[in-house]
């Protein structure tokens, strides 16, 4: 197989945007190498050389926001007449006002959300930099876009439509900070959206209904590891697929057979190491490690219980640099470009998977269990590592807690859908910006429902597998205990069905007992303004043209 993709074509020609402001991508501050010699001598700089505008040799900092821009409209402007269509979506705006863009490329007649549908392709979406300390995603998404538009990669557009989206988080990127402008990690934002960069993202997977979302960031490779092992990360690049509760057998599968493993191979191919995705906590006396966490708040777990497959790439970065630039973007393309082409072989079987899975949730409706909460399995793992003097590989016996293996630790009757009070229009409106049904009561009526009585109730933090949540306030963590009862329903209040295919997606945000629900998270402000409605109700619904 030979090396991805090469040096851009010459009818490809990127002029960055000049300007009196400070550059939007934080400079290397990186003072000296992290560590010496014989380590850097195992990470080899590949055959291939990118080419972008942060990538060049003498560049200080990586390719700036308002390049980003400039290239995408470069690479949209030189895309083949009559074949290739090429799109800058403007898909909103930072904390700060910088464009959150991405780059629509089909063989469709059309750019527009009809022609994609009539064209009877599936849709990829690509994002990079969710992290703004983890630049690798984002040159390599610029490297696939301007290949997607004209190079090795357009012939995959006969049977997929690919977004790019390089930069989801370009305040973060300015800065050289791992959170948003408010100081929120918007990677563990994608249930509640609180952040407009979280919001953005959701809105086009809602709009444009992917079977394939890739998440590319970088991981921290000395730090704590240097702490704890004394030892210095291996490998090139730690990937994931969705894992959290009541994510579709069927899907998982596909996640595994169809995608990880065409990538392990792709990976190998070109001289690159991979592992499960890992990490370990920011406590200097927890030396397990644990995979990417169960909870559904990532976009890893969320774009997955939206029926998709949905996929973590991570190469070692944080920390670095520009060190290994080169490899590192070669690590990002190698596997983007496996993902693509797995898509593009199994697209067929992918949307018949979707379509599988999307009834099977929806006719679970009032019947069965539903999982709460689940947690990852503790067992052993045997990592290698480096040592930090001869660079040698040094084998490490760890704890692991695996995330391939979920213990549920809370289950309920799965119900027939959820009830919310007339005021709740937040947690609504964050619901429909997932892409879950909501509808609006005509008429007053009643239904059989369980509401939710709390019989234990503090202030907490927000936690994933690396510690607390990076931005935010103080969760509510109770206990509840279920009441069943014929409940009034007032004309303008809402009732979300789980007769429907993001089911699970309800059930994540609105069982109130969890650390990543709308209950706990202050989004549903009243347990007293939401119930499990447990039988089919006779309602009226207002008309709704969705």
């Amino acid at each position: 197989m030979p090396a991805p993709l090469g040096q851009p074509r010459e009818s490809v020609v990127v002029t960055p945007v000049r300007t009196n402001t400070p550059l939007a991508a934080a400079p290397d501050t990186a003072t000296s190498a992290p560590y010496g010699p014989a380590v850097a001598a195992r990470f080899a700089e590949p055959a291939t050389t990118y080419s972008t505008p942060g990538l060049g040799a003498e560049r200080r900092s990586f390719t700036t926001n308002a390049e980003i821009g400039q290239w995408l409209r470069d690479v949209a402007a030189a895309a083949p007449q009559g074949g290739t269509q090429a799109s800058v979506l403007d898909l909103g705006a930072s904390q700060r006002g910088e464009p959150i863009l991405g780059l629509l490329l089909t063989h469709a007649k059309g750019t527009d959300i009809a022609s994609l549908e009539a064209n009877g392709r599936s849709t990829v979406v690509l994002v990079g930099q969710q992290h703004g300390d983890e630049p690798a995603g984002s040159e390599a998404l610029l490297v696939v876009a301007r290949e997607l538009a004209q190079g090795l990669l357009e012939p995959l557009l006969d049977r997929i439509n690919v977004v790019v989206v390089p930069r989801a988080n370009p305040d973060g990127a300015a800065a050289g900070t791992r959170s948003t402008a408010s100081g929120v990690d918007m990677n563990r934002d994608h249930l509640l959206l609180n952040t407009p960069e979280a919001q953005a993202l959701a809105r086009l997977v809602r709009d444009y209904r992917p079977i394939l979302v890739l998440d590319a960031h970088e991981f921290t490779v000395v730090g704590r590891y240097l702490q704890k092992f004394n030892a210095i990360q291996r490998y090139d690049a730690l990937l994931q697929y969705t894992t959290t509760a009541n994510y579709p057998e069927f899907l998982t599968k596909a996640s595994q057979e169809w995608f990880h493993q065409p990538m392990l191979g792709a990976l190998q191919t070109q001289g690159l190491s991979s592992e499960w995705y890992y990490t370990t906590s920011t406590r200097p006396d927890d030396r397990s490690m644990s995979m990417g966490g169960a909870q559904p708040d990532t976009g890893r777990n969320v774009n997955g219980l939206k029926n998709a497959v949905s996929l973590l790439v991570e190469t070692r970065g944080v920390g670095l640099g520009r060190m290994h630039i080169q490899r590192r973007v070669h690590t990002q393309v190698t596997a983007i470009t496996s993902a693509l082409r797995s898509t593009v072989e199994r697209s067929a079987n992918l949307e018949q998977v979707r379509s599988f899975v999307a009834r099977d949730t929806a006719s679970k409706a009032c019947h069965g269990q539903v999982v709460v909460e689940a947690q990852a399995t503790p067992t052993q793992r045997e990592l290698t590592m480096l040592d930090p003097e001869t660079g040698a590989d040094r084998a490490v016996q760890v704890e692991w807690n695996s995330s391939l293996a979920l213990r549920p630790v809370k289950t309920r009757a799965r119900p027939c859908g959820y009830w919310l009070a007339p005021g709740e229009t937040t947690a609504v409106q964050r619901l429909q910006l997932l892409g879950v049904q909501v509808l609006r009561i005509a008429e007053p009526g009643s239904a059989l429902a369980d509401t939710y009585n709390e019989t234990t109730r503090e202030t907490a933090e927000r936690s994933d597998v690396r510690g607390s949540i990076a931005g935010e306030s103080g969760i509510i963590r109770s206990q509840v205990a279920l009441m069943r009862s014929a409940i009034d329903v007032p004309a303008g209040s809402y009732y979300v069905p789980l007769n429907q295919g993001l089911a699970n997606l309800a059930v994540a945000a609105l069982e109130p007992d969890t650390q990543s629900s709308y209950y706990a998270n202050h989004l549903v402000g009243d347990l007293a303004g939401t119930a499990r409605v447990m039988s089919v109700p006779s309602l009226v619904f207002e008309d709704t043209d969705e």
